[in-house]
């Protein structure tokens, strides 16, 4: 018998077999650079709403960035305009590594995972995700900002050139910096955590503008820009910050030092493609760590192994610190309460961005030397505010809570473990918010009578928040990271807020009228009797805010229920 060469087969009809399909070596740039156009049609074509918010969004942003890169040509030839434009460009790569961590979803390539079962090699992967990362929006933002920059130094010819150099290693060191970081955290932002970070993400925007509003008032004083020197004399060594200095550099004559700043530029573009590539082929050939702990359960089941259970997954109900909670229903919701605010996004985020602002804008102020100690209330008024529609955090879960409330008793006992879990994390906080205050201000004489009202004004605050929890409950969506309120009920929401806040700032008007009259009558020598009775007036209007809203709560239970559960 003869062997036949299974490349010589042939058909049933005595054809050649067919040849297969050649392996494509072109480069996939070209088809990347489509993705990505085709990528942003047709999101434009889902909805008109998104299409005017696209346009909007890049009107106004080309209108800043010409805007910018007017006032940077204007700084040409300003002392200190080095020192700014060094200063920026480094802002403006920081953002470039941050971003990604908080907006995953603002492009559907950061992703490399759907791309795994296509023939692609690494470096032509990413250097197809680089040029496709180009367009957009943040690229050519970038691009503008860093052309000013470079305009606002370059003087004479080889400083043009330079400029040239700056801009085009600037930008590439920026979008591979965000493909890199991208690339690092794909399965981390697409989990439960990422979409964490991107509810959180608010936060980090509301710091990052106070500390652009500090840093402008410091550019308004007497000093102007020379502020700026000593952070631009280190960051003038930081890529991609290195490659704009270098600019200034060869308008100096300062050609050796210059050189040294781009190498050190392209040095780092390098070792962030190395890291990228690392990063890429790791994720393109490992599985995926959540797939595999889903199967491990799988494989103890099949090996008899499922009749035991698994501890780690057995909620801890007792715990040291479980034992020092209140016995009963109240130690129960308090514990509660806390794992709301650690495990639930939007209740972590609230409680999060709470606990920013009501630091950031007291010590802020403070800073600035315009502020006050009694700015100090801002951490009871953002901690008093997580009090508000407190059933509406459970959304259509409610229900449950609801079966075990029977009397007006068990919506109290519900109520009070509420509220006791806020006033564990509110009191030592306001505590550290009045203190800090009076640390930075040099005002400790001040501080007894600012905790005093802090205090009175938290347990006004959670007594009005109990009472609006029950007449104006509103539901929160679940499934969308930015929105607070369902379609519909943003009116409820912000009569709740506004009139909440109004009301509990009446409540708290006898420890202020007594305040003040300490001042005017002066009687300075007694005003740290304000501390002790403030605090025992905050506690006692809040017990009676929660007798109050009890009943109702006891009566109200099907209406809060179909409130909450819109969403």
């Amino acid at each position: 018998m003869t062997l036949t060469d299974p490349l010589d087969a042939k058909g049933p009809l005595g054809s050649a077999a067919p040849a297969p399909p050649a392996v494509p070596t072109g480069s996939p740039t070209p088809v990347f650079v489509s993705l990505k156009l085709a990528l942003l049609r047709n999101g434009l074509r889902q909805s008109s709403g998104r299409r005017a918010a696209y346009i909007t969004s890049l009107v106004m942003t080309m209108l800043f960035a010409v805007l910018q890169l007017l006032g940077l040509v204007l700084l040409r030839g300003t002392n200190h305009a080095d020192a700014l434009v060094t200063l920026l460009t480094a802002v403006l790569a920081l953002g470039w590594a941050v971003m990604p961590l908080f907006f995953p979803g603002g492009d559907e390539t950061l992703d490399p995972t759907r791309l795994v079962m296509l023939p692609l090699r690494p470096r032509s992967l990413i250097t197809a995700l680089l040029v496709s990362s180009l367009i957009g929006i943040g690229p050519l933002f970038t691009l503008t900002l860093v052309a000013g920059s470079a305009i606002a130094v370059a003087h004479g010819a080889a400083a043009a050139v330079a400029g040239v150099v700056a801009v085009v290693l600037t930008v590439l060191v920026c979008v591979a910096l965000a493909r890199a970081v991208a690339t690092a955290n794909t399965r981390l932002l697409t989990s439960r955590k990422g979409r964490d970070m991107a509810v959180l993400s608010g936060l980090f925007v509301a710091i990052g503008a106070q500390f652009v509003n500090l840093g402008a008032q410091q550019l308004g004083g007497k000093n102007g820009l020379s502020v700026l020197e000593p952070a631009a004399a280190v960051l003038r060594w930081v890529p991609p910050a290195a490659a704009v200095d270098a600019v200034q550099g060869v308008s100096d004559g300062a050609y050796g030092v210059a050189a040294a700043q781009f190498a050190l530029t392209v040095a780092a573009l390098a070792l962030l493609m190395w890291w990228w590539r690392g990063t890429l082929t790791h994720l393109m050939t490992t599985p995926d760590a959540s797939t595999i702990q889903a199967a491990a359960p799988r494989e103890r089941r099949s090996s008899g192994a499922a009749d035991t259970p698994d501890a780690s997954n057995t909620p801890d109900a007792s715990g040291p610190f479980a034992r020092l909670l209140p016995s009963g229903r109240t130690g129960t919701v308090l514990l509660r309460t806390l794992r709301y605010a650690v495990r639930d996004p939007k209740t972590k985020s609230a409680w999060v961005t709470s606990l920013g602002v009501g630091l950031l804008l007291p010590f802020i102020t403070a800073a600035q030397g315009n502020g006050s100690i009694y700015w100090a209330c801002w951490a009871s008024g953002m901690l008093g505010m997580l009090m508000y529609n407190q059933f509406g955090q459970d959304a259509s879960a409610f229900w449950m809570v609801a079966q075990t409330i029977s009397s007006p008793r068990d919506a109290y006992l519900e109520l009070r473990g509420r509220a006791l879990a806020l006033l564990l994390v509110a009191v030592p906080y306001v505590a550290v918010a009045v203190l800090g205050c009076a640390a930075v201000l040099k005002n400790w004489s001040a501080a007894p009578e600012a905790l005093g009202i802090a205090l009175a004004l938290l347990g006004s605050m959670l007594a009005t928040g109990a009472l609006t929890s029950v007449l104006a409950p509103y539901s929160i969506p679940q499934d969308s990271g930015y929105k607070n309120v369902v379609p519909g009920q943003a009116g409820i929401a912000w009569i709740s807020i506004l009139g909440g806040i109004i009301v509990g700032s009446v409540l708290c008007a006898p420890v202020l009228g007594l305040t003040i009259w300490l001042h005017v009558s002066g009687t300075h020598g007694l005003l740290w009797v304000v501390f002790p009775l403030g605090a025992v007036y905050g506690a006692a209007i809040a017990e009676t805010g929660l007798r109050v809203a009890a009943p109702r709560v006891a009566a109200r239970l099907p209406e809060i229920l179909a409130a909450v559960s819109k969403g």
